[in-house]
């Protein structure tokens, strides 16, 4: 099966996209930075956090590396600032900041 990048890649243009941009193969969210959207970007504490792992199941973009049973820092290329990780974490071991680019 084709990857999406194997159409389209940073250098595309926008007139060559697809109408509406539909995405015809699955599983190509991991292809395309997609973290320079956000205005706000999650500071993690290590030090607060007990590795409860609830910050991980809640992020929608699948921020939150886990290796080894720990939560490891966030993946910046596609986290897109949502908060939802900092709502629920109950240690207070995430923060969010207004990101400064």
């Amino acid at each position: 099966m084709a990857k999406i990048s194997d159409q389209y890649n940073e250098s595309t243009r926008w007139q060559d996209l697809s109408l509406a941009c539909d995405v015809f193969v699955p599983a190509t969210s991991a292809e395309f930075r997609t973290g320079d959207w956000r205005t706000d970007v999650p500071v993690f504490d290590a030090e607060k956090c007990k590795q409860c792992l609830l910050c991980t199941p809640v992020c929608p973009d699948s921020s939150i590396p886990v290796k080894d049973g720990k939560r490891l820092d966030f993946d910046f290329d596609h986290c897109k600032g949502c908060g939802i990780c900092a709502q629920v974490c109950p240690f207070g071991a995430i923060r969010m900041v207004k990101e400064e680019k």
